[in-house]
C-alpha cells in the first residue's frame, strides 16, 4: 500500500494535470478563425417577444403553469 501512495498516486496526479494543461493549451494550435468567438447571427430579443406576466393578480390555473398558456398551446 505504500508503494501506491509513494510512486502510482503521485503519477496519476501529473499524468492528470498534464492532460487537462494539453487540452487547455490545445487552442495555441487551433488555426486563427477557429479561435475568434462564434458570430451571432441576429440578437435572441429580437427573434421573438418575451411573454408578459399577468398583471391582474389571479395566480393561473395549474394546468396553466403545466402545459403554459392556452393562446400558446398547438391543438392535436
Amino acid at each position: 500500500m505504500s508503494f501506491f501512495r509513494s510512486y502510482i498516486a503521485p503519477l496519476l496526479i501529473v499524468l492528470i494535470f498534464a492532460v487537462a494543461m494539453l487540452a487547455v493549451s490545445a487552442r495555441i494550435f487551433l488555426p486563427s478563425d477557429m479561435m475568434a468567438p462564434a458570430p451571432i447571427e441576429e440578437p435572441i430579443s429580437s427573434l421573438r417577444s418575451l411573454p408578459t406576466a399577468h398583471s391582474d393578480g389571479v395566480m393561473p390555473e395549474l394546468s396553466e403553469l403545466i402545459h403554459g398558456p392556452e393562446g400558446d398551446r398547438v391543438s392535436g
